[in-house]
């Protein structure tokens, strides 16, 4: 028999990471298998073959977008071309929603199973678009438990596989470990900044995060700072930034590390996405930022992107505010600097965020990719039983469970 033949897209650094696991968990599950698509390094890395890599689609912001829009429009024309003549058994859009979508509804036409792994946030702003998700999605992957009832009341198949984050990292981080590897002393006090994974993001907030910083080390002399970057471009824009800044605070810039500077930080100023949920895993208090051009917030606000209370992962998660959230004009150093030592200062709310960042922890720790990659390998077997009898036969001879 031919072998499994998976397209996969991913276009940015979060979901170049649960690409990957993914990849892994099914290529554990059925050996003989086939992944092409947009990838990242990690995706790249995992045995992926890349029609694209994943950092020519990364843009953020409404407005930031128009200006690749036909770029982005012809690379989605010529990728759906290029995956339908591959034919694949089955197309997985890995977070990335709106440039997925569009491929998904092509593919699905064409007679495709098409799966989505990780829901946009429909049930926060323009719910109007689950009609379209309906036909153009077989099946949509869950990483947050509320979600599958909000697809469940539209009639779109939809499963919570938890975060393969959660997985990853483990229920006790061990900080002693982690400020050695990076040279730190036990009685340092650590600030770590994650400013974004992508240039646009880390342009507009590399200098508020860098002037809190330096306001934060002025009102504690020996005050450690670390900066793990996503990528050597992102490290450039945040370079250049930190040249520019005056004065300038002293830095240890790290290549990649995020978990290890969050493990042995006290407290980390963190752009909004998937950052805010590692450094939840990671069990380190937070600030969190968000902003996007002044003209992507006016739209954001006229198409209802704000319907929720908060916008961060661990405020959404815990349906309450345990981590303080700043947007647009308000992510200024003063009030950041102000957020960041407050939380240093309080040992009782530090000793809640504990327990209740370990609660969420739990609930996500699902065994992610394994059970997202299972639930691939069933939705093919129930429309065409193609390639998965190797999955068949290791499910029934005893997988084990997903707990926790």
């Amino acid at each position: 028999m031919a072998a499994l033949r998976i397209a996969i897209v991913a276009g940015e650094s979060s979901g170049d990471t649960l690409g990957a696991a993914l990849i892994e968990a099914l290529r554990a599950l059925v050996p003989d298998i086939e992944f092409t698509g947009v990838a990242g390094p990690q995706m790249r890395a995992a045995g992926c073959h890349a029609l694209l890599e994943a950092e020519q689609l990364s843009v953020i912001g409404l407005v930031e977008v128009l200006p690749h829009l036909p770029r982005l429009l012809r690379l989605r024309a010529r990728l759906a071309d290029d995956i339908a003549s591959l034919r694949p058994h089955v197309f997985i859009g890995v977070d990335y929603q709106q440039f997925n979508l569009g491929l998904a509804l092509r593919l699905k036409r064409l007679g495709i199973t098409t799966v989505q792994y990780v829901s946009p946030q429909v049930w926060a702003w323009r719910q109007g678009r689950v009609r379209t998700m309906v036909r153009a999605y077989d099946l949509v992957l869950c990483l947050l438990p509320f979600e599958p009832a909000f697809y469940s009341a539209h009639a779109l198949n939809a499963l919570f596989v938890g975060h393969p984050l959660a997985d990853q990292i483990p229920l006790q981080s061990d900080r002693g470990a982690a400020r050695a590897s990076l040279g730190l002393a036990a009685q340092d006090t650590v600030l770590a900044l994650l400013p974004g994974s992508r240039e646009a993001e880390v342009r507009r907030l590399s200098k508020p995060f860098l002037g809190a910083a330096r306001l934060l080390a002025q009102r504690r002399p020996g005050l450690k700072i670390v900066a793990p970057m996503a990528g050597p471009l992102v490290r450039a824009q945040f370079e250049h930034a930190l040249q520019q800044h005056a004065p300038r605070p002293d830095v240890q810039v790290l290549d990649g590390q995020a978990r290890t500077a969050l493990s042995a930080a006290d407290v980390a100023l963190v752009a909004s996405g998937t950052a805010t949920l590692e450094a939840l895993l990671c069990r380190c208090p937070m600030v969190v930022a968000y902003r996007v051009g002044a003209l992507s917030a006016l739209l954001a606000r006229g198409l209802g992107f704000t319907g929720l209370p908060y916008f961060s992962l661990p405020n959404l998660l815990a349906s309450e505010p345990l981590v303080p959230e700043f947007s647009q004009q308000a992510v200024e150093p003063e009030g950041l600097a102000r957020a960041l030592e407050h939380s240093l200062d309080d040992a009782a709310r530090r000793a809640y965020l504990q327990r209740r960042f370990e609660l969420i922890h739990e609930s996500l720790r699902q065994n992610g990719a394994a059970l997202a990659a299972s639930a691939v390998l069933q939705l093919l077997r129930a429309r065409s039983g193609v390639g998965v009898e190797r999955e068949s036969q290791r499910e029934s001879g005893g997988n084990g469970g997903h707990g926790h």
